[in-house]
């Protein structure tokens, strides 16, 4: 046997929308119902546990073989899940994945293991079995019965008269609607099989695997939670909860306080209009409104800081162990193939400017809400910045967090040969302070002369290198930031002026886009292939790998002029025609490529156990006797298919996390 495409159906307690896959097969009910394989190629077989069947020896044993490739849908899924019951089944002990001072658990090996969402997101196609075999128009499609027997089978059920008291369904309990849940069983293997054989013609390549594999082994390790620290801000988030809602009520006397259309009309009532009730509109009308109102605002704000749903998610997700793990999902961005957050939510975490971190998190921890609420006075906002010092390295080690320094903004240096700026780079620079002296064309210190001009230098360097101009600075907060109207289109086209290569990169990338789709002609742009094949556009990056553009065409932009438009998934989480022009793709093309950089620095420490990864940077769970400075020169190595570009990494250690 070479390979193996599996999908299976299972029942647990725990939601595995909100727990995710490694805690929903912790669950002391949680159990296997089907088994749906093909052993290559060969006609779908399913084997009904749930009703005594048992799977085949070899079958069996391929699970554990690693030179049998291991197929399915979001593949995760099926080898937590049979990590379990193969450990039930007493077929595996995992001798093999890791090494004892690892925290992997005993989770079958990624490494055999392929998984077809991940080829069709790297092929630019949507993250659900429906999605995938919709958008390819598969002769056998998902059937689309398959929810209502996934929840009538695979989720606990509420006692009635009617179903004689039970809590779940069983075949036996509606024997027609378990046929038609095999003949569902059957239809997914076939359509991971279809799906598999349609994109053929282009594999994933070889190097992706093996990332998907140290993401994987990175989502089985996990992160250790404090506990006791997420318990108590829960419960003191409640009581601060009720607190301002009590003090909200005795202010305003409302029914509902929390209610934006009673709030918005008490305030008019009381001689303050607002269209809005958004955080950035109350806190402009904090600076101006009379006493009574202002407090209401006040106390509004605070319970919109309300932490708890975060803790929550810890809690939910934590598993036996006291880790939380499946925190990462791969290719979850599919324009960049970055990562995007589950569960728990990595890449949102609120930023924490405590000065006293340590202590807050301690009077949290031991529960002294009114000592928190003396020194800290907006409870809820303490406990929002003390979110990510939740994540702790297990006993006896320490965490060491390394990032990228101006990752995207060196990127964009050295594909566009923007000079001045690799200098900066090379030098060990400010960017901001650089850019400001290059668009006044006067010398520019942090806090030193012309200082006032460095906030001008990181506006526009946060809001304009992808062909943002003055809407880009205002949503950037350039207003909020002290700068005036006025004062945002000359800063927009003296950024322009400065920077002429990387202006000129964003139309040398639009032209190869365009004569790619327009006329299926190949092109190259600094180091950047473009191609048309087969009703889709490639961009292959200098690493080897390609995004991905489905049925693009020449389309018409809001301006009346020709752009390139493609199928994907747009704001609105549906698949629909998106635009994109020369910025918007130079912005896929050097967050990709940060992108693969941070993938080729986990390769380079893949030695050490990397917990986390939040966008640039790496959290890694190291003995007190590993060196922060040995992390960070191997995490800015530059890779060899980035010649000429100048990383760097820096660094900290800690007892918990924190954004330093």
């Amino acid at each position: 046997m070479r390979t193996l495409s599996i999908d299976i159906e299972t029942f647990s307690s725990a939601d595995l929308s909100k727990c995710g896959v490694y805690k929903y097969a912790e669950a002391p009910d949680f159990e296997i119902l089907l088994f749906g394989y093909s052993a290559d190629g060969a006609p779908v077989q399913v084997v009904d546990l749930a009703t005594g069947e048992t799977i085949p020896d070899e079958v069996v044993a391929a699970l554990t073989d690693d030179t049998v490739i291991k197929w399915a849908f979001n593949a995760q899924f099926e080898r937590i899940c049979l990590s379990r019951w193969l450990r039930d089944h007493g077929s595996f002990d995992n001798t093999g994945y890791s090494i004892p001072e690892d925290t992997l658990g005993d989770y079958l090996n990624p490494a055999s293991w392929h998984c077809t969402m991940i080829w069709s997101a790297y092929m630019g196609l949507p993250l659900s079995l429906e999605g995938v075999g919709t958008v390819l128009g598969l002769d056998k499609q998902k059937l689309a019965e398959g929810k209502d027997l996934i929840r009538y089978f695979c989720q606990p059920c509420a006692p009635t008269k009617s179903n004689g008291g039970r809590t779940r369904n069983r075949p036996e309990d509606a024997p027609e609607k378990w046929t038609a849940f095999k003949r569902y069983n059957v239809r997914d293997v076939e359509v991971e099989m279809s799906i598999q054989a349609k994109l053929a013609k282009f594999p994933v390549p070889e190097s992706v695997w093996e990332e998907y594999h140290i993401d994987q082994e990175i989502n089985d390790r996990g992160v250790a939670l404090d506990m006791d620290l997420v318990h108590q801000a829960i419960e003191m988030d409640t009581r601060s909860r009720q607190e301002l809602l009590a003090g909200m009520k005795r202010l305003t006397a409302l029914e509902n306080s929390n209610s934006v259309q009673q709030m918005k009309q008490w305030l008019s009532e009381n001689g303050l209009e607002l269209d809005s009730l958004g955080k950035k509109d109350v806190a402009e009308a904090i600076k101006t409104a009379p006493p009574d109102q202002r407090e209401a605002l006040l106390l509004r704000q605070q319970l919109a800081k309300s932490s708890v749903k975060k803790y929550q998610a810890m809690e939910k997700a934590v598993c036996a162990d006291g880790r939380a793990r499946g925190m990462f999902q791969f290719y979850g961005a599919n324009r960049t193939g970055r990562w995007a957050g589950r569960i728990i939510q990595m890449q949102n975490l609120p930023q924490n400017h405590l000065p006293d971190l340590t202590e807050a998190r301690s009077l949290v921890r031991n529960g002294d809400f009114e000592a928190v609420q003396m020194l800290y006075e907006d409870v809820p906002d303490t406990l929002s910045q003390l979110i990510r010092t939740a994540f702790v390295p297990k006993s006896g080690y320490k965490f060491i967090v390394a990032d990228f320094s101006a990752i995207e903004a060196r990127v964009l240096a050295w594909f566009a040969g923007e000079q001045w700026r690799q200098d900066v780079f090379a030098n060990g620079g400010d960017i901001y302070c650089a850019s400001a002296s290059q668009m006044f064309q006067v010398p520019v210190e942090k806090h030193g002369i012309n200082g006032h001009l460095r906030q001008k230098g990181k506006i526009a360097e946060l809001a304009l290198g992808y062909g943002g101009s003055v809407g880009a600075l205002k949503a950037m907060g350039a207003l909020e930031m002290g700068l005036s109207e006025e004062e945002l289109p000359p800063l927009v086209n003296a950024w322009r002026t400065s920077n002429p290569n990387i202006v000129r990169f964003w139309w040398d990338v639009d032209r190869a886009a365009m004569n790619a789709v327009q006329n299926h002609i190949d092109g190259d742009v600094a180091g950047i292939t473009f191609a048309y094949r087969s009703g889709m556009m490639f961009m292959t990056l200098p690493s080897g790998r390609k995004l991905t553009y489905v049925k693009p065409k020449i389309g018409q932009n809001q301006f009346g002029g020709d752009c390139i438009t493609y199928e994907g998934i747009g704001s609105t989480k549906k698949w629909e025609r998106l635009e994109t022009y020369g910025p918007k793709l130079v912005e896929n093309i050097v967050q990709a490529t940060a992108r693969d950089i941070l993938c080729y620095a986990m390769r380079t420490l893949q030695h050490c156990f990397i917990t986390m990864h939040i966008h640039d940077e790496l959290v890694i769970e190291a003995s007190p006797e590993v060196s922060l400075d040995a992390i960070c020169e191997q995490m800015g190595r530059t890779p060899p298919w980035a010649k000429g570009l100048k990383l760097r990494a820096d660094g900290y250690e800690t007892d918990f996390y924190k954004k330093d």
